[in-house]
């Protein structure tokens, strides 16, 4: 019968998509049939799936359980498009988008719809690894919950509350959630996790047994840092850090929202590149070899945030220097010379002018775009295997430069000189080949064999875990659902 247990966190950016990744890479390795699940995530890293899209971080955590992402992983993905609304992707598929206060009136189905996710889930597996999101100590949020501890108890799932002592507080982090806590939310919580250790770990062997003691919770085991995390692809924005390598030196402004951003992390891998994440009120370093424009959630937005920080400055700078461009789905809209959004689907209904980068035009229409990719790169023939997700249509005369091809349509734009170059593909510099050809052409050389990369960090996150959390107990307070 299958068993189920929750990890819940004492707040945001705590760690649980990472010890879930890792839970599930240990436990499939000792031949258990795992599956992870997320009833409510909010991120603009999605990845596609089978069915539709999904989070980036229950893709990483279906892949280290060996198996193939489905949308039944996380059913509710919420998607900020402004600081008051979201797209709605329920099972894969977008429901459209809600205020804050809207969403909340919607809940009840929406937990039908996570609940049912769930339960197919489980009866395709011998252990599904929860994820919760943001703390369950946030009782305002508490009624209607579907993410923390209201699907816990609908579902009659055990949790292990973790919490980041990294940020420090975790004692009154985990102590002061047991007592906002009601007793039927309580009833639920079998243990505890401290996540993000640094230095020697018995230096808190007193911490440890205090939160113990006050609780009445076990302690599932205290976890130190682990260093190999950002080699792992990131979900949050929180998690996108800039990263010190070699000569070559890739710039990335930081959009306000930035989405589908592991297009990043194959260059962030390579030993002879710098990632250089740059935040707003910072310049473009003048010194890049390539100035990488990321997916956008919002890209008429981000337009307006990219061009108030005077990066479009930078950016016709950079190319004056011969530098090199890359716009990446909403970065390739930006790099057109308009956007127009006719029917108001990112909320704002007209045209704008974009940089002018390439010759092409974008106009905000249609069904969104999800789906799994394989296309060839025109100068050099290579294979490419990424993913599509995305509302627009462009065209221009730069169309006729494809990027790429996919069977026999092109897809793509190069400008005339060659330096400046856009697509709607998402993922393509995880092939090695292709990546190695693209920094050739920048003068710089490959060093990295990236999926190996990922099986070898995601088997040492494991034994990590191993170490240094109690993964025999963890499995023996884990039960089967409700209707098991």
């Amino acid at each position: 019968m299958v068993q189920t247990i929750m990890i819940q966190g004492t707040g945001s950016n705590v760690g649980k998509s990472m010890l879930v990744a890792g839970l599930a890479r240990a436990y499939t390795r000792r031949g258990l049939r795992v599956a992870p699940f997320k009833p409510q995530n909010m991120s603009n890293n999605a990845a596609v799936a089978e069915g539709g899209e999904i989070g980036r971080a229950q893709a990483l955590q279906a892949r280290a359980a060996g198996r193939e992402p489905h949308t039944d992983m996380n059913p509710i993905l919420l998607k900020p498009e402004t600081d008051t609304g979201a797209q709605i992707i329920v099972q894969g598929q977008r429901r459209g988008t809600m205020r804050a206060g809207d969403y909340r009136k919607s809940k009840a189905q929406l937990l039908e719809a996570a609940l049912e996710s769930f339960e197919r889930l489980c009866a395709d597996a011998d252990l599904v690894l929860i994820e919760g999101a943001g703390s369950p100590a946030e009782t305002n949020l508490r009624a209607g919950d579907i993410a923390n501890m209201g699907f816990a108890c609908a579902a009659d799932v055990p949790v292990i509350l973790v919490g980041d002592i990294h940020r420090g507080g975790v004692i009154a982090q985990i102590v002061g959630t047991q007592a906002v806590l009601d007793d039927t939310d309580l009833a639920q919580v079998a243990g505890f996790a401290v996540n993000r250790f640094k230095g020697d770990i018995t230096l808190f062997d007193e911490g440890r047994d205090d939160i113990a003691a006050r609780t009445g919770w076990p302690c599932l085991g205290v976890v130190p840092w682990f260093d190999d995390a950002w080699k792992l692809p990131a979900e949050d924005m929180m998690d996108i850090r800039s990263h010190l390598g070699g000569a070559c030196k890739v710039v990335v402004p930081q959009l306000a929202r930035m989405a589908n951003f592991d297009d990043l992390d194959p260059l962030s891998g390579e030993p002879n590149v710098s990632v250089e994440i740059i935040p707003a009120g910072r310049p473009l370093p003048g010194d890049a070899d390539l100035v990488l424009l990321p997916g956008s959630k919002s890209t008429i937005g981000d337009l307006n945030f990219f061009r108030a920080q005077g990066w479009d400055i930078d950016l016709y700078a950079h190319v004056r220097r011969g530098g090199h461009v890359v716009g990446l789905c909403g970065g390739y809209q930006m790099l057109g010379k308009t956007i127009a959004d006719p029917e108001g689907i990112e909320g704002f209904t007209g045209e704008v002018e974009g940089l002018g980068l390439l010759d092409v035009h974008t106009v905000m229409v249609g069904q969104k775009k999800v789906t799994r990719t394989q296309a060839n790169e025109t100068q050099t023939g290579l294979p490419v295997y990424g993913y599509e997700i995305h509302i627009g249509r462009t065209e221009g005369p730069d169309c006729a430069r494809p990027w790429l091809t996919v069977g026999d349509r092109p897809e793509g734009a190069i400008s005339a000189s060659g330096r400046v170059r856009g697509s709607y593909l998402h993922g393509m510099f995880a092939s090695d080949s292709y990546r190695a050809a693209f920094l050739q052409d920048l003068g710089h050389n490959s060093g990295l064999t990236y999926e190996e990369s990922v099986e070898e960090t995601l088997d040492a996150l494991a034994d990590h875990l191993e170490r240094h959390m109690d993964l025999d107990q963890l499995l023996r307070l884990a039960r089967a659902p409700k209707g098991a």
